[in-house]
Parts: C-alpha cells; structure tokens; sequence
C-alpha cells in the first residue's frame, strides 16, 4: 500500500478470524515500527507477543477479576473522566458501534458482553502488550514515544493485511498480565494491541470513527493570511 492508503484506510479492528498470525511477520512488523522516532533515540519502549494458551490465561484472568469486581490497576495514569468535547467524542464513536452491532441502550447484556470483548483482547489470535524501560518512569517524553511505536506498529500491521486495536482494557488487571505475559519487573506495561485477521463479517469493523477538521485542530502562525 501506498502511505495515505495506510494513513486513510485503517480502522480500529474488533473483530478477528481465528486464524494464526505467522511469529515472523509480526516480527517484520515490529522491526518496521520500531522506525518510530523517540525523545534523543532512548527506544524505551518493548514488546512481549503473547497468543494461545498463555493468551487464553490472560482473557480468563481479566474477565474473571472484572466479574468479580476487583478495582482495576493500570500502571500508568489515566487521569480523570472524561468531559465536554471529549466525552461527546467517547460517547460519539460508542454509539456508531454500538448501532453497527444492533445493541440498543436499555440492552444491558449486550453492553456488558462488548465491554468484557475488550478485557478478551477482543478475541485476536495475538495481543502485543508495550511496556517501557521502569528506569524511565516520570519522564513525560516516555509514554509519548511509546504512542509513536504503537501507531507505526498498527499502521505497519494494516499494510499487510493485518487489523488492530489499541486496548487498555486489556492490561487494566495489570497482575494477570504481568504474571501470564511473564513480564519482566523492570517494566512498566503501557498499553495492549490486539491483532490479527480482520474478520469482514464482523459489524464494528466497517466503523470509521470521525475526526475533526483541520480547521478545529490546527493554529496557523506567521503564514500572512
């Protein structure tokens, strides 16, 4: 694909063919996101790729800590609700799959099965969870370079034919994660990317979630007009 054709094209993926994704194209996939640039070349970010059994632990130990109503414990901040603008945007893009998959808003058991969906890894043959070097806690440029990887790596992804989606369910049982991922202690886990083979029968992938103007986000200085 060419370059816009990534950019343009790819969607947010939540729905997968069970299929296998071979070890060494994901492994060409991240050499290429690994592209990415970063604060004075630190790299901190790292990959653990987990799929099958190891996988399947991860999915059981999520939905059932969820179930149960055990707090969540990200290891990163997620700050507070969100509001204004940028919840009209949350609820904005939650309506067009909730409307794609036919789930209605009194329909509670649709909803919570869509929420536990993204505790699953959404049910891909493949997460990849980031994390990033512990050593660098507390630096702002750390996460902002690990969302730097994470967009290549999903841009890469979707230029062979692979789908995603960037998930914080995922890793919000942060100990089931570390434990089942066999993560090292001296790494912070940052974010999961669930991936595999989008399955095209699957509703909510056809969603392309909207994205305001150029004009609302940009402030052009110096340019004489």
């Amino acid at each position: 694909m060419k370059f816009d054709e990534v950019i343009k094209g790819r969607r947010s993926i939540r729905g997968y063919k069970p299929d296998p994704v071979p070890r060494k194209l994901i492994e060409e996939i991240i050499e290429l996101a690994m592209r990415a640039p970063s604060s004075m070349n630190t790299q901190p970010w790292n990959f653990y790729v987990v799929t099958g059994e190891p996988l399947d632990r991860i999915r059981a130990g999520n939905t059932e800590r969820n179930l149960a109503g055990i707090p969540h414990s990200r290891e990163f901040r997620t700050g507070g609700a969100f509001e204004g603008k940028h919840r009209d945007r949350q609820v904005g893009v939650a309506k067009q799959l909730f409307g794609a998959m036919g789930i209605e808003r009194d329909d509670k058991a649709g909803r919570q099965d869509w929420v536990l969906r993204g505790f699953r890894q959404f049910d891909a043959p493949v997460c990849v969870i980031i994390t990033y070097d512990r050593v660098l806690d507390g630096s702002d440029d750390t996460p902002f370079d690990c969302g730097a990887v994470t967009t290549a790596l999903v841009n890469a992804a979707w230029s062979r034919g692979l789908g995603c989606v960037i998930n914080s369910q995922g890793i919000m049982q942060s100990p089931v994660v570390r434990e089942h991922a066999g993560i090292a202690e001296d790494q912070v886990i940052m974010k999961a990317v669930a991936l595999g083979w989008p399955d095209d029968s699957f509703p909510a992938n056809a969603v392309v979630s909207e994205r305001k103007s150029v004009e609302e986000a940009t402030v052009f200085v110096g340019f004489g007009d």
